[in-house]
């Protein structure tokens, strides 16, 4: 009788895949602006549109994705909405233009 060889596993590394993370600003009801985070900005404006994102676009809904910036790691994108949250309106109105949503 043969015996087989044993036959020993390749060890898998935990491979991550990086996704790429977006910070957004939305113009809600009455002009007001709502910046966010996300791996997808159209899916998540969606979810917006339907009641199913943040607490404030439940009451102030959204009307139109304004910008989008792509920053890489989830890490940095909370960085820069962080930073964005903190700036007044005008300054806030000058990086949308910026970085002016195109639908992609």
């Amino acid at each position: 009788m043969k015996k087989r060889p044993i036959q020993r596993r390749k060890p898998t590394r935990n491979k991550r895949v990086r996704q790429a993370w977006f910070v957004y600003m939305l113009e809600c009801r009455g002009g007001k602006i709502y910046t966010g985070i996300t791996p997808n900005v159209v899916v998540r404006f969606e979810k917006h549109l339907k009641g199913k994102g943040a607490a404030y676009t439940r009451i102030n809904p959204p009307q139109r994705v304004l910008a989008s910036k792509r920053c890489g790691s989830m890490s940095k994108a909370a960085k820069t909405e962080s930073r964005l949250k903190k700036l007044r309106r005008p300054d806030k109105l000058i990086w949308a233009r910026t970085y002016c949503w195109t639908g992609n």
